[in-house]
């Protein structure tokens, strides 16, 4: 009797002191996810969505990630700074909408003819890439991730055809990263807009020409119907990664296993975005194609080999510019050597075969 009262003071006790439910509470971290596209967009927002989704699920709502679409808390091209200052907790977007602050970041997005989105992920989980971009964005308190991928863009939108390089002269064409600097050696005028701006843009005249993404997202858009040529290959963005970035304060604030929640939470979302890409683009071509006839067209190998050789220059001068560029050029430029000889006698030879 004496040890069940016992037992009972002590109980009684420590419910009083409220250790137990110290122990077993719950703590909540409420985060603001602003992002660069319009708010659910088809694959670019709806990815957004799909990785707070995740993050609130997999931590069993330790963490509530509300999403914040361009526009509705800061503009598009405002999320790196956003986060950066703790604004908002995390962002979405992609790595080459901030050349103006760090130019090196491109290297992390997209490199005109350079690697594909496998090979990006090859580069970024078991070629240091991931690592390089960590150490970029230390210093302004961001911690980023892979987050998605587009795969292999198209050349964009034209209301005249493309024969030759003379073509691509006065053009005014949105085309944001490297990719812009190489039109622009090429006689063009590179604009950066956010997607929410590309259609009144191209219809209105105050661009001659736009490339946004791929047949899902650009007939989304309804780009269709203010041009009339669709060029491919996407040249400038052949396997696009997206990233996540997270303010480095909270995602230190967080216990271990959730910042592996996070971490893992953008692996997840990063090869579901581009099984989704590769399924619906396809549907989407063929609708443009059959429903709005539009006018598919390959860019002349004459204007690609040019391109080729202008972006080989330009990307160059970005490595030339201070040692962070160099050391990341470095690694980047060595896995693609590696890979393409590797992809010639693989995925090269099997395309080719398949088609015999």
């Amino acid at each position: 009797m004496k040890r069940r009262d016992f037992i009972k003071t002590a109980g009684a006790g420590t419910l009083l002191t409220g250790a137990p439910a110290l122990a077993t509470a719950k703590t909540v971290h409420k985060w603001k996810m602003v992002t660069t596209w319009p708010k659910n967009f088809p694959g670019l927002g709806t990815g957004a969505n799909n990785l707070a989704r995740l993050i609130t699920e997999m931590s069993d709502g330790r963490i509530r990630v509300k999403v914040y679409g361009a526009k509705e808390l800061v503009p598009a091209f405002e999320v790196f700074g956003a986060v950066s200052q703790g604004t908002a907790e995390m962002g979405h977007g992609a790595a080459y909408y901030w050349k103006g602050k760090l130019e090196a970041a491109q290297f992390f997005s997209a490199v005109p003819f350079g690697l594909t989105a496998d090979e990006m992920n090859g580069w970024l989980y078991y070629g240091g890439g991931m690592d390089l971009w960590r150490e970029l964005y230390a210093d302004f308190n961001l911690v980023p991730a892979a987050a998605g991928n587009t795969g292999v863009q198209m050349g964009g939108w034209f209301n005249k055809e493309i024969n030759s390089l003379k073509d691509l002269q006065g053009l005014k064409m949105r085309m944001p990263g490297l990719g812009g600097e190489v039109l622009k050696r090429a006689g063009g005028t590179p604009v950066n807009l956010p997607g929410g701006e590309l259609f009144t843009s191209l219809q209105s005249g105050a661009i001659d020409a736009t490339e946004w993404v791929g047949p899902y997202n650009d007939l989304a858009f309804g780009l269709y119907k203010a041009a009339k040529y669709y060029y491919y290959p996407g040249w400038h963005e052949p396997g696009t990664t997206l990233e996540a970035i997270v303010n480095k304060k909270a995602f230190d604030a967080l216990p271990k296993d959730l910042q592996s929640i996070v971490l893992n939470a953008c692996k997840v979302v990063n090869q579901d975005m581009l099984a989704e890409y590769t399924a619906r683009n396809n549907t989407a071509l063929h609708t443009l194609i059959t429903k709005h006839h539009v006018d598919l067209k390959q860019f002349p190998d004459e204007v690609l080999k040019k391109l080729r050789q202008i972006s080989d220059e330009v990307v160059l001068e970005l490595a030339q510019k201070n040692n962070t560029s160099k050391k990341i050029y470095d690694s980047f430029n060595r896995f693609r050597t590696q890979v393409v000889e590797w992809h010639k006698v693989s995925q090269q030879a099997f395309m080719r075969a398949r088609e015999l």
